[in-house]
C-alpha cells in the first residue's frame, strides 16, 4: 500500500469489531510513532496503550461519554512530557510534535488494516488521573484503535483552487 492509498483509506472509525489486536500490528503502527519528526528532534511524546476494558470504558466516560472509545479494542492515549519548547514562528511545539505522530499513527493503521478515530473531546484531568499521569505531561488526544465495523463514507473535501494559492494570498 502506498502513502497515498493509506491517506485514501483512512476515515474517522466510530464502530469497531469486537476483535483484539495482533501484537505485532499494534507494534508497527507506534513504531510509526516512533519515527515520527519532532522540533529539534525532542520526541517529546509518550504513548499510553489501554486494552483493559474496565479501563477503556472509563476512558469512553471521560470522552464525554463518547462510547465508541471503550469499544474499540485499544487505546493509545498520545501525550507530551515538555511544553516549553516554542519555535521560532510563536507556536509551542509539543501539540504539532504529538499530533504528527498521531497522524503517522492512523496512517499506519489504515495500512494494517486497523482503524482509528482522533479524539480531542476528552476531559484531560479525568485520564491523567485515570491512567496515573503525572503533573507536567499533557494528555494531547486519545486514539482509538481496532478492525473497523463500518465501511468508508464518502469523503467532501475543497476544490485544490479553493486551498492552494500560488505565490501569494488571496480571498
Amino acid at each position: 500500500m502506498t502513502v497515498m492509498e493509506a491517506i485514501g483509506r483512512r476515515f474517522s472509525v466510530r464502530k469497531f469489531k469486537p476483535y483484539e489486536i495482533e501484537d505485532d500490528r499494534l507494534e508497527r503502527v507506534l513504531e510509526a510513532a516512533r519515527l515520527a519528526p519532532s522540533a529539534r528532534n525532542l520526541q517529546e511524546w509518550r504513548f499510553v496503550v489501554v486494552r483493559e476494558p474496565r479501563m477503556r470504558a472509563a476512558l469512553a466516560e471521560a470522552s464525554n461519554g463518547q462510547g465508541f472509545v471503550g469499544e474499540a479494542p485499544a487505546v493509545i492515549v498520545a501525550c507530551a512530557t515538555s511544553t516549553e519548547h516554542v519555535m521560532s514562528c510563536g507556536l509551542h511545539c509539543f501539540p504539532i510534535d504529538v499530533s504528527i505522530a498521531m497522524a503517522y499513527m492512523t496512517l499506519a493503521a489504515a495500512e494494517e488494516e486497523l482503524g482509528t478515530c482522533w479524539i480531542g473531546a476528552f476531559n484531560a484531568d479525568k485520564v491523567k488521573e485515570l491512567l496515573g499521569i503525572p503533573e507536567g505531561v499533557i494528555v494531547v488526544g486519545l486514539l482509538p484503535i481496532g478492525y473497523p465495523d463500518a465501511e468508508a463514507p464518502s469523503k467532501t473535501r475543497l476544490a485544490m483552487d479553493e486551498i492552494v494559492m500560488p505565490e501569494r494570498w488571496r480571498d
